[in-house]
């Protein structure tokens, strides 16, 4: 009886994470970092590339946009995990000439470095 019960604790849960709404007015906000930091829960990168050539290759990846376009200077995606599909935010703005990169997690304490390796992942790609 108690291993159907955890079962259907795990179920919810990750249903939960699959379906919980997403507010752009907590995740489309303005990247303030100035330098390249790797974080428990997220990774940033400051770079010199274009943002519409970036914005192609991040959707490529099948993230979807959360707000803001190309054409604004900042994006917001939201990025799915391989296994789990637990939900990332990905913030790209652009300030004087260079791209601000914030990839950071929802759920958790600890990405595990997937932020830092998708981002890198994707400038490799320009």
């Amino acid at each position: 009886m108690w291993i159907w019960i955890f079962i259907g604790v795990i179920a919810v849960s990750f249903a939960y994470i699959q379906l919980a709404p997403s507010d752009p007015k907590r995740w489309h906000k303005d990247v303030t970092a100035v330098e390249n930091k790797d974080l428990a829960r997220g990774a940033v990168r400051i770079v010199d590339a274009d943002l519409a050539a970036l914005d192609a290759v991040i959707r490529n990846s099948g993230a979807k946009v959360l707000s803001g376009s190309v054409e604004a200077g900042h994006i917001s995606y939201i990025s799915r995990t391989r296994l789990a599909g637990f939900p990332d935010y990905v913030t790209v703005q652009e300030v004087d000439g260079k791209l601000r990169i914030f990839s950071r997690l929802r759920f958790g304490q600890s990405d595990l470095g997937v932020n830092k390796r998708r981002v890198e992942g994707w400038l490799s790609k320009l």
